[in-house]
């Protein structure tokens, strides 16, 4: 159950985390702002699989935002996201309309300590790890947490949303 600090200044994500007493790890790597993908460029820079990185997006599904949480090596399965959700059509959020809601900015933004709670799904695939990294609320840091802690915290409910 070790936490490991790294910066001074916390994010909602982590004091979230660290209010909850959640373990969870957070790692800090140079972004480059030329990166094609910021979920790609976490996995590279931290050496893990892409399968255990996930990335945060923000959809609007019949007219409520919801967030998706998939891995970085796949893609979000707008249709299934709606149906986890008991919606019918999903299309992703307007970025000004993600980041105005969630508080954070495009590429950090975390499913952790958003300004509003929102409905979160977590593709199932996380199941399948003892440990995920998703963004810690800031390009380049990610905290790293088991799927089931990050589950709980966010009321997620874990379904099939991912693909490829």
């Amino acid at each position: 159950m070790a936490k490991k600090k790294q910066q001074s200044a916390g994010t909602p994500a982590t004091v979230a985390l660290t209010r909850a007493g959640t373990a969870f790890t957070v790692h800090a790597y140079e972004h480059d702002p030329a990166a094609a993908s910021y979920g790609e460029e976490a996995a590279q820079a931290l050496g893990v699989s892409a399968e255990r990185v996930f990335k945060t997006l923000v959809a609007d599904v019949d007219g409520e935002l919801t967030v998706a949480v998939v891995p970085v090596a796949g893609s979000l399965d707008l249709k299934a996201l709606a149906s986890a959700v008991g919606g019918k059509r999903a299309a992703m959020a307007d970025p000004t309309a993600a980041e105005r809601t969630t508080g954070y900015v495009r590429g950090g933004i975390s499913p952790l300590g958003q300004r509003k709670k929102l409905r979160t799904v977590l593709d199932d695939s996380a199941s399948g790890h003892a440990t995920i990294c998703v963004s810690a609320g800031r390009r380049g840091l990610e905290v790293e947490l088991s799927p089931a802690d990050l589950a709980a915290l966010t009321d997620a409910v874990l379904a099939p949303i991912g693909r490829g």
